[in-house]
């Protein structure tokens, strides 16, 4: 299938890539796996056996009065253990790679069908200034709340965008689900769009 791009010249895009039946299920599965991936999961607590003290018994057995008791670093005393601690996990999902890389052909194509896939030849940000990022974008008739992605590390670019709310500059090395999914825009590089033929085909 061919594509315009915003200079009116035809570009060459694999069917099999841009073109692909959109999966849902799919789609979710890999964006819940990108961002459960990305929790820390360091969270932790002390149970009783963790925290320091309550070796000897309290009080006598009998006698006193009082309950019973053989450590006062039990869950109900001031200072004891948690009941249920939390402890470090890993909140990772397993996704394989050719359902990842067939979730990000859905995407794609998805992205194609809605016209929301715009292809430049170059962002023409020649110095890293934020109000010539916002003056493309308006040239584009584009908003505010779109991903750039270009092949390489464009450092112009990077830092005409992060001080646009929304806006997200990505490349092609660290595109993921979560960033395609979240924009009303993709602006993308002729030679991004190579990469990415050359990556999901």
């Amino acid at each position: 299938m061919k594509l315009k791009n915003t200079d009116g010249k035809a570009v060459e895009l694999d069917d099999s890539v841009f073109a692909d039946e959109y999966n849902e299920t799919l789609v979710h599965q890999a964006v819940v796996a990108y961002m459960a991936a990305g929790r820390a999961g360091t969270k932790a607590q002390k149970t009783r056996s963790d925290v320091s003290g309550g070796g000897a018994k309290p009080w006598n057995q009998k006698g006193t009065g009082r309950a019973r008791a053989g450590t006062s670093r039990g869950p109900i005393w001031r200072g004891g253990g948690v009941t249920f601690a939390a402890r470090p996990r890993d909140f990772s999902k397993k996704l394989n790679k050719k359902m990842y890389r067939s979730a990000m052909r859905s995407i794609f194509s998805e992205l194609v069908r809605s016209e929301s896939l715009i292809i430049v030849d170059d962002f023409g940000v020649s110095e890293p200034k934020t109000k010539a990022m916002v003056s493309k974008l308006d040239s584009l008739s584009l908003s505010q709340n779109s991903l750039l992605v270009s092949a390489d590390v464009d450092d112009n670019l990077m830092m005409s965008s992060r001080n646009i709310p929304n806006c997200e500059y990505l490349t092609v090395s660290s595109l993921n689900p979560v960033s395609l999914v979240s924009h009303d825009n993709v602006v993308i590089t002729s030679s991004a769009i190579t990469k990415v033929q050359e990556w999901l085909s």
